[in-house]
């Protein structure tokens, strides 16, 4: 195999005929080696990003550069790269060794270094007992191992990978995704790896690009995006279950920083390091971000740490830990300022439909949600604390929302709460992160 390459992107930039904006300027650059995911929701152009790479595409603007040379147009043969595709793209008429073969076959090898090279890599990834077999004969996971050695056979200088998992079942997925995180990391193969799963990026890569709407939002090694999101959409979008997002607005009296929720305050003290940088934004409305590990039951509120409190409304047991959904009374961020995709909840439709139905036309009155709609006029708010903070309900939910205020935390079994009683939740402030209305992240420190 000749030696791996790096990849980059300049201002890559994509529009379609239809005026459509695929990819839009985006820089991004993958060292020899490296393995890099590109991470978004549907549509955010990671697939398009990758095509064009290959040569599938042309740009409309911007360049693709492989050991920092710009590349010819076109797939030939001066890129090398080989891609693996969700539907894996391989011949029907020919046997699991043949199809591993066939990007031999272009090349200078004789028959027998081709079948010892077969051999090989059919090892490597144990599926030498079925080089005979047709990829009818099988399973999705087999077949993904098949188009995985066959792009292994070619002299290829990096792995383009476009969601090679998202037809397996989940129990092999995992299997699947360590496997192929090694064997790049054995071969020392330059990797991009596109998926919307978020434990693909978070598990399998050296550093992660989370990208929305053709733009790049930001990119850096797993722990650091998750922990450090520069945008809204970055905290909001990345962590299962998905963070709590509630609106919020600074004071700054005597000398502290009151955080006022609408229905509750979040204190930070004089002496806090984080009150300097927030004085300075006296009044402003902000998005406030809490992760379900950021708030913890508390039998005492008179701890050092701050709280909120509020009434159980579901207990999810997931068997080693439970998720458990709090009313608080506070006031989500609604999706449109959060820059989250459709549909407006924040909610995928399962998730819709999961939740405890209210009564009426359930089903319809959920959906109905999922379909656009005028906007109604905005509902006057009502002033909740001493200092006037005017929280209000998106617009686009008719009426307050089944889950107005509610926060998600995780419990460690075996003691859970009950629903209907009251619960007091410590907030980390560690762990705390503000947005401002632009969606910027508003450092602390």
């Amino acid at each position: 195999m000749v030696a791996v390459v790096s990849i980059a992107t300049d201002r890559l930039t994509k529009v379609f005929p239809d005026g459509t904006v695929a990819v839009d300027g985006v820089s991004i650059e993958v060292g020899s080696g490296e393995f890099v995911t590109l991470l978004g929701p549907t549509g955010c152009g990671k697939s398009t990003i990758l095509r064009l790479v290959a040569g599938l595409e042309e740009p409309t603007s911007g360049r693709v550069l492989i050991d920092g040379e710009p590349v010819r147009a076109g797939p030939g043969p001066n890129r090398q790269l080989s891609m693996v595709f969700q539907d894996y793209a391989l011949y029907p008429h020919l046997t699991v060794a043949e199809n591993i073969r066939f990007p031999l076959s272009l090349g200078p090898d004789s028959p027998a270094a081709a079948s010892a090279r077969v051999a090989e890599i059919a090892d490597q990834l144990g599926i030498t007992g079925l080089l005979d077999r047709r990829p009818g004969q099988l399973s999705g996971g087999q077949r993904q191992r098949v188009a995985m050695a066959r792009a292994m056979a070619g002299e290829s200088r990096a792995f383009l990978l476009d969601e090679p998992l998202s037809n397996v079942d989940a129990g092999l997925r995992a299997e699947l995704r360590t496997e192929v995180a090694a064997l790049a990391r054995r071969l020392e193969m330059t990797t991009l790896y596109v998926t919307h799963d978020q434990v693909e990026a978070m598990t399998m890569a050296d550093r992660v690009a989370v990208l929305r709407r053709g733009r790049l939002q930001q990119i850096g090694p797993p722990g650091e995006v998750y922990r450090d999101p520069r945008t809204l959409f970055v905290a909001a979008f990345l962590g299962t279950p998905r963070a709590n997002l509630l609106q919020a607005a600074i004071y700054a009296p005597d000398g502290g920083v009151l955080l006022d929720l609408g229905s509750q305050l979040i204190e930070l003290p004089p002496g806090d390091p984080r009150v300097r940088p927030l004085r300075e934004r006296h009044t402003e409305r902000v998005t406030c971000v809490l992760r379900a590990d950021a708030l913890s039951p508390v039998p005492d509120p008179s701890g050092p740490a701050p709280v909120l409190r509020g009434v159980v409304r579901s207990v999810e047991n997931l068997g080693h830990e439970a998720l458990v959904r709090v009313t608080t009374g506070t006031v989500p961020t609604p999706s449109g300022q959060a820059s989250l995709e459709q549909p407006t909840s924040g909610q995928h439709l399962s998730e819709l439909l999961a939740d405890d139905l209210p009564a009426g036309h359930p089903v319809r009155d959920r959906l109905a949600r999922m379909i656009p709609h005028p906007r109604p006029e905005q509902p006057p708010a009502t002033a909740r604390t001493e200092y006037g903070f005017y929280p209000v309900y998106d617009p686009e939910l008719r009426g307050e929302p089944a889950d107005a205020g509610a926060v998600v935390i995780r419990v460690p079994m075996p003691v859970l709460p009950r629903v209907g009683e009251p619960i007091t939740l410590a907030v980390d402030l560690d762990q705390l992160l503000l947005f401002d209305t632009s969606g910027d992240r508003i450092r602390l420190g």
